[in-house]
């Protein structure tokens, strides 16, 4: 079995211009804000970007790296709406899909069991269809004859998630209260790369934990990059929390100050951060 890892770097290398992400996480929980920081290194641009939105919207977007965004959201939870990715919104920089979040859970399904769509009740009624006018029903063939929105699948070029632990063979693991949809992500993508806190061996990863704490397993994963911190300034519980002193400066500090202080170079400077504090 193959030895998985690599950095971050090499990742981005691996990622090309046009392409389909799905950043994995929630608004501005466990988001994997140091493979996020290697696409922006890498200058790939022209993206989809398909997200739970946060952090990693905002600056992607304020980058101008993103053609057009699939989400329910973009949020940074403490900060109700993501400014960097306000102010792209307010500018028309940015093409955006915004769907329900049910609806958007049925699209990575939908292409994590390669299949074209799958029928759902939510949206329907709702002004979601109305902003989607590319949205289509579908009706049940059997006696209920209920009509269904049907959600096309999500499919993606690759998926970027960030657990707390993985080995070197793709398996990983989250140890908070809250898988989210990561495990999708990966199984939606035509490729999919995870940071993680700490790489360990296999038989450490069931040691402390049960084994229904193995979210991603090794055959939907291409890629591991251990990351410490590397879901900062966004949560990954248990290991550390959301630094609310960090996400209020990103969120006040223009986007070029931001980005001249913080993403210029290797990650020297986004680690100091994290560990001193803004």
């Amino acid at each position: 079995m193959a030895d998985k890892t690599m950095s971050a770097d090499e990742m981005a290398g691996r990622l090309a211009d046009g392409m389909t992400l799905g950043i994995g996480g929630w608004g501005s929980r466990r988001k994997p804000m140091a493979l996020v920081r290697a696409v922006l290194r890498a200058g790939i641009g022209d993206l989809t970007i398909v997200s739970y939105g946060g952090p990693d919207v905002g600056m992607l977007v304020a980058a101008g790296r993103v053609r057009r965004l699939v989400a329910p959201f973009v949020t940074l939870d403490s900060i109700p709406l993501e400014p960097h990715y306000r102010a792209a919104r307010e500018r028309g920089g940015v093409e955006l899909t915004e769907i329900d979040e049910a609806m958007f859970m049925w699209g990575l399904r939908a292409a994590a069991h390669r299949l074209p769509f799958l029928p759902v009740r939510a949206g329907i009624g709702s002004d979601v269809m109305r902003v989607n006018p590319a949205l289509r029903t579908v009706t049940s063939p059997y006696d209920d004859g209920e009509t269904f929105v049907a959600v096309p699948a999500l499919r993606l070029d690759a998926a970027l998630v960030h657990v707390n632990r993985a080995d070197r063979l793709g398996n990983g693991q989250y140890l908070g209260p809250d898988p989210y949809f990561d495990d999708l992500f990966c199984e939606a993508a035509a490729t999919a790369y995870v940071s993680c806190e700490r790489i360990v061996g296999t038989a450490e990863l069931t040691k402390d934990a049960p084994p229904q704490t193995l979210l991603l397993k090794r055959h939907t994963v291409t890629g591991v990059v251990e990351a410490p911190d590397g879901a900062h300034f966004t949560s990954c519980a248990p290991d550390y929390g959301r630094d609310e002193e960090f996400q209020r400066m990103y969120a006040t500090t223009p986007w070029p100050e931001f980005a001249a202080r913080y993403l210029a170079g290797d990650e020297q400077a986004w680690r100091s951060a994290a560990g001193e504090g803004a």
